[in-house]
């Protein structure tokens, strides 16, 4: 090593001394509240608290996806009118995902909030078999009725007797009706995978609605990229609402009208896949179009290293009553208005006063400075309008079928409240670089720097002229900057050229050694 190499490292040992500690930089992602256990319906905390702790998983990882299954079990049997004297009618048909890493027991967890359901869907598979049965039978017998009825019609025709032929071909047509309804369909609960066609059959023979259940949301997400499949995208936007109909038309297959589109969806997806659809959503492209925010009972909860080996028989009283539970909503009678709508509750007195401050406080928010700079979030946040009546029903009808009143109850309404802030908690963490920007730059400010892209002495201009993703402008770099100036990355400093100073970035001394 001679003189001026030992010159050098000195000035940088120097230099290096006088940098304070490089800190961490904040999170780009908030940390998102694990669920109490108080806002679970306490006739099914003993269920999922259960579930959660033998599997030790979070307990939203199960209650959530169970919410979801229970209004998918409501369907459009029974809304929810908002206000008190207003036409407004909310289905509670919820949307619903989990969020995390491989091998986090996301699917264990939606398995076993589907899991009444199946038991019911196994239950009316059996006695659809009797039914067919019997149907076949009918069938048999319209079929020789209108046997019989063919050789007196040609008879007729033989000897010209116009009112008989008229009175054989009403008896016809009754037959026909026979006949159609004679055939007999499945009650189904779940589907899993299928075309927009065929669930849309099977809504036609399950008009109180069903449950898309995906165990990976990512490729439900890649079908509708498929050629041929550019309008499922339609259909399920629509299907969302839960109270509409829809009508396509197919070549080979003719038009089908469905006269009750009401889908619920649920599965789990994995950060990284998830990736692609949260950036369209947040940049006015692909994405775009309110799919995403359609999920309103999402969650992404944080991975902590504690665990404890549980290992103990299942709380079996507990999960009959949760299963108790669901068959009673099932089995629920609902009397539809004259005019065929669909029947609906509406809040008690005490609940009414709370949802109309609870809206009246959430609609100035989304009027407000607030939500211009986050147009994804901000979507997601107005999709609450609904969120929070639909939850409110679901908790209602759970002490309802258990003999609770009819009239949604402040308890309820105050639950549904506060599920709706637990939940918008965990929406941030999905739209965090849009509603931390400032956070989203600071990150990828360091990968670059890490990387060597940016280097000591670089001017902000230098920084955004790239284009690079999320460092665009000189307004996002500079806020970027401002956090890692705080966590000690950089500093701002100074030089001269032709005589007028510029600000430049001064990268910690750390990275400067390792790109040289």
């Amino acid at each position: 090593m001679d003189g001026n190499d030992r010159i050098r490292q000195a000035a940088a040992a120097a230099e290096s001394r006088a940098w304070p500690n490089r800190q961490p930089i904040p999170n780009l992602m908030p940390a998102a509240p694990s669920l109490p256990e108080s806002l679970v319906p306490e006739r099914l905390q003993p269920w999922l608290c259960d579930m959660a702790d033998r599997t030790q998983i979070p307990l939203e990882f199960v209650a959530a996806p169970a919410v979801v299954a229970l209004s998918s079990l409501i369907g459009r049997r029974l809304g929810i009118y908002p206000k008190e004297r207003d036409d407004w009618l909310v289905v509670p048909n919820l949307w619903g995902a989990i969020i995390g890493r491989p091998g986090v027991l996301k699917s264990p967890a939606i398995a076993e909030a589907v899991r009444p359901l199946r038991r019911l869907a196994q239950s009316a598979t059996e006695e659809h078999r009797t039914e067919v049965a019997n149907a076949e039978a009918d069938s048999q017998i319209i079929k020789m009725r209108v046997a019989a009825l063919d050789v007196n019609g040609k008879k007729a025709a033989k000897d010209g007797n116009e009112q008989e032929l008229l009175n054989i071909q009403s008896d016809l047509a009754a037959l026909n009706l026979e006949a159609q309804d004679a055939v007999v369909y499945e009650r189904r609960y779940v589907v899993n995978d299928g075309t927009v066609e065929k669930i849309g059959e099977l809504l036609n023979q399950n008009p109180r609605g069903l449950l898309l259940c995906r165990d990976e949301l990512s490729g439900w997400l890649k079908s509708m990229d498929k050629s041929g499949r550019e309008g499922d995208r339609e259909f399920y936007l629509e299907a969302w609402n839960g109270d509409g109909r829809f009508t396509y038309d197919r070549i080979g297959r003719g038009t089908l009208h469905i006269d009750a589109l009401t889908l619920s969806v649920l599965g789990t997806i994995q950060p990284g896949k998830l990736k692609s659809y949260i950036d369209g959503a947040m940049a006015g492209g692909y994405g775009d179009d309110g799919l995403l925010q359609r999920f309103q009972v999402i969650v992404w909860p944080e991975q902590t290293e504690n665990w404890r080996n549980v290992d103990r028989w299942p709380d079996t009283a507990a999960k009959n009553t949760a299963f108790e539970i669901y068959r009673n909503i099932d089995r629920l009678a609902l009397t539809p208005p004259d005019d065929g709508s669909i029947p609906a509750l509406r809040f008690g007195p005490e609940a009414q006063q709370l949802f109309n401050e609870w809206r009246a406080g959430h609609e100035v928010r989304l009027r407000s400075d607030e939500m211009e700079q986050t147009p994804a979030f901000e979507s997601h946040l107005a999709k609450y309008r609904s969120l929070m009546p639909s939850l409110a029903l679901v908790f209602q009808v759970i002490e309802m079928v258990s003999g609770g009143a009819s009239e949604v109850s402040l308890s309820a309404a105050q639950n549904a409240a506060d599920w709706c802030d637990f939940l918008e908690s965990h929406a941030v963490k999905l739209y965090a670089a849009e509603v931390h920007p400032e956070r989203a730059a600071a990150h990828k400010l360091a990968d670059k720097i890490k990387s060597g892209a940016i280097g000591h002495g670089s001017t902000v201009r230098d920084i955004y002229r790239p284009q690079w993703s999320g460092l665009t402008s000189p307004e996002n770099v500079w806020s970027g900057i401002k956090i890692l100036e705080g966590s000690n990355w950089v500093r701002i400093g100074e030089k001269t050229t032709n005589g007028r100073p510029t600000e430049v970035i001064e990268i910690h001394p750390e990275f400067r050694r390792n790109a040289a």
